[in-house]
């Protein structure tokens, strides 16, 4: 699962972090295999790393898959800028497939290459690649999956193994060079692109998309919207018109509806955990691709609709969706203040629930911004990818609410006076549950990091 951005946990230091919340994080791993066996400690101090890429706890280690300006295996020029979102998916013969965004705007350092029958607008600079690896993390291919995209952040797979990556963006043809209109979803095949193609799912709505979950049973897609200004975004459900069916189903069309919380306008306004709302209604979108007025500013009727700022992950547990509003500043347009939120809703029982509330639990606060794509670990809880200031970090959060550090990046981008570090992005887990697969964002690199994961 591809998830949250810039939810602000707590402080960040050189072994590990601290935060205070309210809420049940077992209950976000109801119904799935992170449940059975899941830890309720972290794995110990992290251990420099000699070569300066990335510090581990002891018993850990990483391989460096790829990393930007390197020729692709394919030769198609070299590995794009800005990893982002990405997913593993199992193959053949102990084999894992990877599929990774390029959030590459247009003035990204090196794009997507342009490949026929896999580019949707040559003035797009985003996409995708996608990896194949053999049992011991050897690159066996690397190739260009979709090109001439825009702004490729998170996404998330479907039941039936493919990718869906989302454009974070709204820009039209003839804005920043553009051919085409963006702000699209694209479907992605692991290993056969051609089979995809580069078709945007128009139906599924143009806006700043973020994240998807795929309800298995029904096909219902979720999706989350990331917008930068008021009055944010929307959180939608796609009912599509050949549910489940496959490579391309979804290219058939179906209705988009945003949620409506009666009565709650602003989901910031609601902050103590336990707090659920009954008969959640859903109301079509007017006009899905958003040709004259963005989606979340049309007309929904007398109810309104119920707006969020930072809507970023989304995945599917059990038998209900969860998403997250990273957080929200009053300072920023919001009704109110918080430090992250994970929302579950209920589809058979049309219940929207606030499950977590994160918040500092020292006056030590990382000022604006922090992590950002989550997952569930095998044994470990919740994954989270930091995005902030100074070095950053890939947290772990246990059942019992424990946050850890559990790699921490040291590849410095900027000076010795003024050092930067690239954020991470994309955790995610070979289906086996031995592997946990990471990017930094700049320099792009992809790691597999391998170790005593059910210690």
């Amino acid at each position: 699962m591809s998830a949250t951005r810039r939810q602000i946990l707590a402080q960040a230091r050189a072994v590990g972090a601290g935060i205070a919340f309210t809420g049940a994080l077992s209950e976000l791993f109801a119904g799935t295999a992170a449940a059975r066996n899941l830890g309720d400690t972290g794995y110990g101090p992290l251990v420099p790393d000699p070569a300066g890429l990335l510090d581990l706890p002891k018993g850990f280690r990483y391989t460096v898959l790829s990393r930007e300006g390197d020729q692709l295996r394919s030769g198609e020029g070299p590995v794009p800028s800005n990893h982002d979102g990405m997913a593993a998916f199992a193959g053949r013969g102990g084999r894992t497939h990877l599929v990774r965004n390029h959030e590459n705007r247009v003035t990204a350092k090196i794009p997507v290459q342009t490949v026929r029958g896999l580019t949707y607008d040559p003035a797009g600079k985003g996409g995708c690649t996608a990896l194949t690896l053999d049992s011991g993390h050897r690159v066996l291919s690397e190739r260009v999956a979709i090109a001439g995209t825009a702004v490729n952040c998170a996404g998330g797979r479907t039941p039936w193994g493919t990718w869906l990556t989302c454009e974070e963006t709204e820009d039209r043809a003839g804005t920043n060079g553009y051919t085409k209109d963006h702000g699209f979803i694209f479907e992605v095949h692991p290993t056969d692109p051609h089979r995809t193609g580069a078709v945007p799912l128009t139906a599924m709505g143009r806006f700043q998309h973020e994240a998807i979950a795929v309800d298995p049973r029904h096909g219902v897609v979720y999706e989350t919207e990331d917008a930068f200004d008021r009055p944010f975004g929307l959180f939608y459900r796609f009912l599509p018109d050949k549910p489940l069916g496959g490579v391309g189903s979804l290219r058939a069309g179906g209705r988009l509806q945003a949620m409506r919380v009666p009565g709650v306008p602003d989901l910031s306004t609601i902050q103590e955990t336990g707090a659920h709302f009954d008969g959640v209604e859903w109301a079509d979108v007017p006009d899905p691709l958003a040709a004259a007025t963005p989606t979340r500013l049309q007309d929904y009727g007398p109810g309104g609709i119920t707006h969020a700022q930072k809507l970023e992950g989304c995945y599917w547990g059990g038998a209900c969706v969860y998403f997250v509003s990273s957080f929200a500043r009053s300072a920023d347009g919001s009704a109110a203040d918080h430090y992250g939120q994970i929302w579950r809703y209920d589809p058979a029982r049309r219940r929207l629930t606030l499950v977590v509330v994160f918040g500092p639990d020292t006056d030590v606060r990382l000022p604006g911004e922090s992590p950002d794509n989550i997952c569930l670990a095998p044994s470990g809880g919740l994954m989270v990818c930091e995005d902030g200031n100074g070095a950053q970090h890939v947290f772990g959060v246990t059942r019992g609410g424990e946050v850890y550090a559990m790699a921490r990046g040291r590849q410095n981008i900027g000076t010795a006076q003024e050092p930067e570090w690239g954020e991470f992005a994309g955790v995610t887990f070979a289906p086996d549950g031995r592997t946990m697969y990471v990017n930094c964002y700049t320099p792009g690199t992809t790691f597999a990091v391998t170790g005593p994961w059910h210690r």
